[in-house]
């Protein structure tokens, strides 16, 4: 899988992050959910799944056609 950087509201280019895979999904990288109370909130959270955080900020910045 080959990933193209899309967006990031981070100075240094490290998280929060944006990317597209070579088949059109999104990936985000922030920081892992590590809240017990919040992890438990979780709706059917599948096998190899995780929660990521990221700002508001990240996805409203987010320009889809850019």
């Amino acid at each position: 899988m080959k990933l193209r950087f899309l967006y990031s509201t981070s100075p240094g280019g490290s998280c929060p992050t944006l990317y597209e895979t070579d088949d059109g999904r999104i990936v985000v990288q922030g920081s892992a959910l590590t809240d017990a109370e919040a992890l438990d909130q979780l709706r059917d959270v599948l096998d190899g799944e995780t929660a990521v955080v990221v700002p508001r900020e990240l996805l409203a910045g987010f320009d889809p056609k850019a």
